[in-house]
């Protein structure tokens, strides 16, 4: 049997191998398995971060996990009562009971890790009191801020309040507030302190549908900023010779960046993600973030699967290997890329199944870890297959650490999607390239440019022959233009509309 494709509309499956589009819906796992084929270490992982980003983790672990469950509640009592959000103590409790359940007493109950539970009712009853007696002293303060009327002041009281919404859990009130301070900003630099401090909250509550917006605004800030002249923090004036990249000035782009790569990331877009990644940021430039929102680990992880599923070998040395970023950073991503960089893809698959437990639980990247590891698994066969004209599946399945059969079956799934233009000999298990004739092609490209001068040239002499028709749809002049005409102008363009009312009577 020979599988082969002809020339055919391949463009999806390009996107998809190019990272624009997942190869399936990003869904997360529904449990994770840990034993010593795929180790993961709790009180190492969650070193990394601190507040509630380390509570946010212990929760998905807890839900996800449920060998780890009992050690992630206990770490997650401990940090518990540093917080000033009272349902935390709710949502952890809950997460464990539903572990509970679903492992069929598998488990000890939650009584049994917790025998005393109070004193965190008096933590929560504790905190609740100190937070509403806060949050009335800010109200108070913002109202007779709103009285005196002084922008700078009330634009702080916002600030101040969401800041307080945030800590205590209320994510919808802390995002109205620092909206709310956008109308009492007076200088760039408050809006783009606004813009960063809305694109924090959007990635704790990992909310990224609104990020490009605020990452855009912030940018536009960050510019008026650096050209403002040379008495501003970021940078000096074209009046001073140009502007200059400062340590701050550094800081805010690596923010920017991470924004958008975390945003593509969520969405899907591995090759835009990839890019954004790659831009050079430092664990020390997202300060104070580190550690509070992502860990300098995560980055160099998501950077590093994102290029090896998107990016050539050729990129990939020049801006992961010989880049400025953190890629490469991250339990395992060394051996990774190195295994890669030498076509050990044995290796590579290795690598990526025994850090599968670390990667499923991550909250951000358990969705998208499947597609990733499909994209990564599809450009390393094709860059195995690369120098072969014939290559026999005993020998590819060797290379991977697969069957024949598993390596004739993702072979073919290749060459139905069209990114291996090759023939399988089921018969004597030997894959064949299929052979380009370019004379073909090249005529083949020649005609279908001609094809799209054609129609571009047929569109440019129909707009033409509509307009010596006089068949243009004009838009008309807004309100606001013709009530601003002047009485002098007015008076030039009688005769016109005397010449024009003259013409429409002959």
């Amino acid at each position: 049997m020979d599988v082969d494709i002809e020339e055919a509309d391949m463009q999806s499956f390009y996107d998809q191998v190019q990272g624009e589009v997942p190869l399936s819906k990003p869904t997360g796992p529904a449990t994770v398995v840990v034993d010593d084929a795929h180790p993961f270490d709790l009180d190492a992982y969650i070193s990394g971060y601190s507040g509630r980003a380390a509570l946010d983790r212990l929760i998905n672990i807890i839900s996800l996990c449920p060998p780890l469950a009992p050690h992630a509640l206990t770490r997650a009592l401990e940090l518990l009562l540093a917080q000033r959000d009272t349902e935390l103590l709710k949502t952890v409790l809950a997460a464990y009971e539903a572990a509970v359940a679903r492992a069929d007493g598998a488990l000890p109950p939650p009584e049994q890790l917790v025998p005393d539970r109070t004193p965190y009712l008096a933590w929560r009853d504790a905190t609740a009191e100190r937070n509403a007696a806060q949050r009335q002293e800010l109200e108070v303060q913002l109202k007779t801020y709103t009285g005196n009327m002084i922008k700078e002041s009330i634009r702080m009281g916002h600030r101040d309040l969401g800041a307080f919404y945030r800590a205590t859990g209320d994510y919808d009130s802390a995002l109205r507030h620092h909206t709310k301070s956008r109308e009492f900003c007076t200088t760039s630099q408050n809006m783009l302190d606004m813009c960063l401090s809305v694109l924090e909250l959007l990635l704790e509550q990992r909310n990224f549908a609104h990020v490009p917006t605020y990452v855009f605004k912030a940018e536009s800030a960050l510019d008026a900023i650096v050209s403002s002249g040379p008495s501003t923090t970021y940078g000096t004036g074209l009046n001073a010779g140009g502007p200059k990249r400062t340590e701050q000035h550094a800081q805010v782009e690596a923010k920017l960046a991470l924004c958008t790569a975390l945003a593509h990331l969520a969405a899907g877009q591995y090759a835009k993600a990839a890019q954004a990644f790659l831009q050079p940021m430092s664990a020390a430039a997202l300060a104070p973030w580190t550690g509070a929102l992502v860990a300098p680990g995560d980055v160099g992880v998501y950077a590093t699967l994102s290029a090896l599923a998107t990016l050539g070998r050729g990129e990939l040395k020049a801006r992961v290997l010989e880049g400025e970023g953190l890629a490469g950073e991250g339990e395992g991503m060394k051996e990774l890329l190195d295994a890669w960089m030498a076509s050990r893809f044995r290796a590579v698959l290795e690598l990526l199944e025994k850090h599968s437990a670390r990667h499923l639980l991550d909250p951000l990247l358990g969705a998208h870890i499947a597609g990733l590891t499909a994209l990564i698994r599809a450009r390393a066969l094709v860059l195995y297959f690369q120098p072969f004209a014939t290559i026999r599946f005993e020998r590819m399945s060797a290379a991977f650490g697969w069957s024949v059969e598993d390596a004739e079956r993702e072979v073919v799934a290749l060459i139905q999607r069209g990114d291996i233009l090759g023939r399988v000999d089921s018969q004597n298990k030997i894959l064949r390239a299929r052979a380009t004739n370019p004379r073909a092609q090249l005529y083949a490209n020649a005609l279908k440019t001609g094809a799209e001068m054609q129609r571009a040239t047929y569109k440019l002499l129909l707009r033409l022959r509509l307009q010596q028709a006089d068949l243009v749809v004009r838009k008309a002049a807004p309100p606001a233009a013709a009530q601003s005409t002047t009485a002098a102008p007015a008076a030039t363009q009688q005769p016109v509309a005397a010449g024009a009312s003259e013409s429409a009577e002959l």
